[in-house]
């Protein structure tokens, strides 16, 4: 590839002196390299001395390539101070049990049936395809929630000692985020395809990042519509985003993304659009594109910029796909920026999560 740069750009990470995480680290990079996890070149260096006597002032650092072996950007800013031992946190996933209902053979059967239809004109007609009722089923949108969760497991920096909780995103509605005091009662909170979310839902996101937690955003395509929920029934109802308002007795052509300028200011990116990038110049992951964030708020650090090639579909070429960090109010939001449901079973991806993500957030000096 022409122009990329030749110098190396690591990321550091935090070597704990405890013994048991010597024994865990060389163990996990002896099955990396069995399983065939530098399928795609992805390299490990090490500073040069022996292990068991690292200071922890010093650090391992990793450094990841792509097909043709040039390095890829994966940066720890400047003013990272992530290099805590690891310790005790709380973490909770948090199932898209709202965005599983509009799936459900509602939503969209709706925009699909009037997508052609006069912006100025009122639908009345097929409201019910506007409204879902929440079930016990479970497709794909919940499902690698769970997935990501036994991932953190088998990687072992979940212990009997680290809280995790599964909670919905009615409970997060509910303000199960908080005390009563509305304090934090989570350090960590992860994210999957939450697409569709209420006002309180998303505004209780918003207050546990300022209050000093930590969102991680596994997935694109996140906070795009509001929907309102009902507890007499159990069902959601659209109200705005998606390109639709409804107000249960008519519907509308409206906005895309709900709080777009609001989720740029405290997120740091938008959704892009549906398969609008062709190919990924750096992809040590073999991602097909899908749904991805673009990096929209200056302040945001990028971790790794998945710089997309041959955009498509779209009038917006000049955009970054990438994992950053956004700073907002006293926490941390940390985004993939692409669609990691897809490739939550890939060995080079779940590295990529461990040594980038997990071990970057959960440190006691994040909280």
């Amino acid at each position: 590839m022409n122009n990329i740069a030749k110098h190396d750009i690591y990321f550091l990470l935090k070597v704990p002196i405890f013994t048991i995480f010597i024994f865990i680290l060389f163990f996990t990079l002896i099955c990396f390299e069995a399983q065939g996890y530098n399928k795609l070149n992805l390299t490990k260096t090490i500073h040069p001395q022996d292990l068991t006597t690292i200071s922890k002032n010093n650090s391992v650092t990793y450094r990841f390539k792509n097909t043709d072996n040039h390095d890829i950007k994966v940066s720890a800013p400047s003013n990272n101070s992530h290099t805590s031992e690891f310790i005790h946190s709380k973490i909770a996933l948090i199932k898209p049990i709202f965005t599983d209902a509009a799936y459900n053979n509602k939503f969209y059967n709706f925009y699909k049936k009037y997508a052609n239809v006069s912006p100025k004109k009122n639908i009345t007609t097929d409201l019910n395809l506007l409204n879902s009722k929440i079930t016990g089923h479970q497709s794909g949108t919940v499902a690698n929630v769970f997935a990501m969760l036994q991932l953190i497991k088998v990687i072992k920096w979940i212990n009997n000692d680290t809280q995790t909780n599964v909670l919905s995103d009615l409970d997060v509605d509910k303000g199960s985020l908080f005390d009563k005091n509305n304090r934090n009662l989570y350090d960590i909170i992860i994210l999957g395809h939450q697409e569709y979310v209420t006002q309180k839902e998303y505004d209780n996101f918003k207050q546990f990042v300022s209050n000093g937690g930590i969102i991680i955003l596994l997935d694109g395509n996140v906070f795009y519509a509001e929907v309102r929920y009902f507890d007499n029934n159990n069902t959601i109802s659209l109200v705005k985003g998606h390109g639709w308002a409804y107000n249960g007795k008519t519907a509308w052509k409206s906005v895309n993304e709900r709080w777009k300028d609001e989720t740029k200011a405290w997120v740091g990116s938008n959704y892009f659009c549906y398969m609008c990038v062709k190919i990924f110049k750096d992809n040590p992951f073999g991602y097909i594109p899908h749904e991805e964030q673009y990096v929209s708020n200056p302040k945001d650090i990028i971790l790794l910029n998945y710089n997309p090639l041959a955009v498509q579909n779209t009038i917006n070429k000049n955009i970054t796909i990438a994992t950053y960090e956004l700073n907002y109010g006293k926490g941390i939001i940390i985004a993939i920026g692409i669609y990691s449901d897809d490739i939550i079973q890939n060995k080079e991806f779940d590295r990529f999560f461990d040594n980038l993500i997990v071990k970057y957030a959960l440190h006691s000096d994040t909280k």
